[in-house]
């Protein structure tokens, strides 16, 4: 437990990248240019929807919340609108701006051999200045249209997660999913500022149960995937340290965002009843399917780590929408 988790992985071998497949010249067979549709889905795959959506999950929910405390009401459908736009633009521009940048490392993985820059569908340039454009869009949009303090929490977002996770945190340390959980945890703060212009204990708090989420959610997919990683030379967890100690550190953050979660039970103005009984039950059972998991590392079974992650998902889903319900009993 004490060694650098990092050594064993700089021990192994370098990868070496898969070599540059020329295509043959036009006339000789070369294929033939994609459609337009082709092309269209080739770019909306850069900005990885799902994740997209799991992102705005959070966002809705802190809205309402945030109107309910501040002034009783809800939020103007002005305000949702564009920062719903200008979320999904601004996660869209942040993903693609990541796929420019690991192009590299995707060739090598099996789970993300299909991407369009590893496919060479689009031009690395153009998927570059795509994330650019509609990253710029969604901080002006966002400033204009909602308020500059949920642009500037938005520009951090996206420069965060490309530049102190993509490049540095991703490619350095097996703690690259704790840190990087910070910009998928800003959608909350970001929701926050949209209608109340600064921020409150309250969104503080609903920052932390996301941020404490990511590691057990992001670590099982690390599991799944640990042959791809280690192949592509990221240092994840799983890659470096047994998986007793990724079961653990699971468990551990499993507690403390059970614990986080009914924290906002407590404040004045505090939620209901509602959020109270969907937070304990739902992450009780999170908690009980890491200690499951934990339980099949003991005992060297098949750890089947996509159990937690797709309970996760489900979790994160019914503990917002929980709140956001909750935001009308207050």
């Amino acid at each position: 437990m004490n060694e650098d988790p990092t050594r064993a992985l700089a021990d192994r071998p370098r990868p070496q990248a898969r070599k540059r497949i020329e295509l043959p010249a036009p006339g000789d067979g070369a294929p033939a240019k994609p459609s337009l549709r082709t092309l269209i889905g080739a770019y909306v795959s850069l900005t990885k929807p799902r994740i997209v959506e799991l992102l705005l999950i959070t966002t809705i929910p802190a809205m309402l919340v945030a109107a309910r405390m501040e002034y009783g009401g809800l939020p103007t459908l002005k305000a949702v609108l564009a920062t719903l736009i200008g979320g999904a633009l601004a996660a869209g521009s942040a993903n693609a701006i990541n796929c420019y940048i690991d192009r590299d490392i995707d060739q090598l993985m099996a789970r993300t051999s299909r991407r369009p820059l590893a496919k060479h569908q689009i031009p690395p340039r153009n998927a570059l200045v795509f994330g650019l454009v509609i990253g710029a869009v969604a901080v002006l949009g966002m400033g204009l249209l909602v308020n500059w303090l949920a642009a500037l929490l938005t520009f951090g977002a996206i420069v965060y997660y490309d530049v102190v996770y993509t490049i540095w945190l991703k490619r350095t340390t097996p703690y690259n999913t704790v840190w990087g959980g910070a910009c998928g945890a800003a959608p909350v703060l970001i929701g926050w500022a949209a209608v109340t212009g600064h921020m409150s204990w309250m969104a503080w708090v609903l920052f932390a149960v996301v941020f404490l989420w990511q590691p057990p959610h992001f670590y099982v997919l690390a599991m799944k995937f640990k042959d791809d990683y280690a192949a592509a030379g990221i240092p994840m967890l799983p890659v470096v340290a047994p998986a007793k100690r990724v079961a653990i550190e699971s468990v551990v953050y499993g507690w403390a965002m059970l614990a986080v979660s009914i924290v906002p039970m407590f404040l004045q103005p505090g939620t209901t009843w509602l959020y109270g009984i969907v937070a304990l039950v739902s992450g009780g059972l999170f908690v009980l399917e890491c200690h499951k998991l934990l339980g099949r590392v003991n005992r060297g079974e098949d750890p089947k780590p996509m159990r937690l992650f797709h309970w996760s998902t489900s979790y994160l889903t019914l503990l917002f929408l929980a709140l956001a319900v909750d935001s009308f009993l207050m």
